[in-house]
């Protein structure tokens, strides 16, 4: 069998991005093509935003985001649930 997995890590190459590369490439197997897309490459950032990418390290095997990656990210409802934007006191 020809076929592969395709698999994509998208890294800002912090500590945290860099343990998911290591998870990834540790839990791979023969039918895994890793790529490590770096998202200061505005190239990497589009296709990223392609699939819904909110925030990084996130994965997407064969084109479609990992659930744990899905439905992440800063959200303005989130920020204002954390008091920014309201004065102290």
């Amino acid at each position: 069998m020809s076929e592969k997995r395709h698999i994509e890590i998208f890294s800002a190459g912090c500590p945290v991005c860099r343990e998911t590369i290591d998870r990834v490439n540790q839990l791979a197997c023969s039918s895994c093509e890793i790529s490590v897309l770096d998202m200061n490459d505005s190239e990497n950032a589009a296709r990223a935003q392609s699939l819904g990418v909110r925030s990084v390290p996130a994965v997407a095997v064969n084109g479609e985001l990992v659930a744990c990656c899905r439905d992440r990210g800063v959200d303005e409802a989130s920020l204002k649930a954390a008091g920014i934007g309201q004065p102290l006191g």
